[in-house]
C-alpha cells in the first residue's frame, strides 16, 4: 500500500478543543494586552471571517490605547485601500467618542458586532451624515425631482 493511499484512509484528525487559544493571531491579539478578554475574542471571530471567508488580504490587529480594544486592518482585496474594522461585542456600548477615535484614524471604518452566537454584523462608519432619498408618496413626485435635481448639482 503506498503512503497517499495511507493517508485517504486515515481520518483527519479534528482540530484540539483549545486551537483558537493557540492561534498565532489570537496570541498575537492577547499580547496587546487591552484587558479585555471577550473583546479579544471577538476581534478573533472577525479575524477569522476575513481572512478565511472573506479573502480579505494582508489583515493585521493593531491596538487602540485610547479605547483599550483590538482593531483589526486590511484590505479587501489586492490593492484595495486599507480598511480600519472595530470589532465590538454586541451588548458593549458605542459612544460618539469611541467612533471619533477610529474615525480619526484616516481609513475607511467598519463596526463589526459580534453576537453571542458567533454571528457576524459588518456596519460601514462615515464622517457626517448621508442625506438619504425623501421618503415615498403621491403629493411628493415633484418635490422628490427636484430634490433630486439639486443634489446631482451638488455633486
Amino acid at each position: 500500500m503506498s503512503e497517499a493511499s495511507d493517508r485517504e484512509l486515515l481520518p483527519e484528525k479534528p482540530p484540539p478543543p483549545n486551537w483558537m487559544l493557540i492561534h498565532p493571531a489570537y496570541q498575537e491579539m492577547k499580547n496587546l494586552e487591552v484587558g479585555d478578554s471577550e473583546q479579544v475574542h471577538a476581534a478573533f471571530l472577525v479575524y477569522m471571517d476575513l481572512v478565511e471567508v472573506r479573502q480579505w488580504k494582508e489583515v493585521s490587529c493593531v491596538k487602540s490605547p485610547e479605547l483599550q480594544v483590538v482593531l483589526l486592518e486590511g484590505r479587501e482585496k489586492e490593492g484595495a485601500p486599507i480598511q480600519t474594522i472595530l470589532p465590538l461585542p454586541v451588548h458593549r456600548p458605542l459612544s460618539h467618542k469611541s467612533i471619533r477615535v477610529v474615525l480619526d484614524r484616516g481609513s475607511p471604518m467598519l463596526l463589526c458586532a459580534v453576537a453571542a452566537d458567533s454571528t457576524l454584523v459588518y456596519q460601514r462608519m462615515t464622517d457626517g451624515l448621508v442625506t438619504p432619498e425623501p421618503p415615498a408618496g403621491p403629493f411628493q413626485d415633484v418635490e422628490r425631482r427636484q430634490h433630486r435635481k439639486r443634489r446631482q448639482q451638488q455633486h
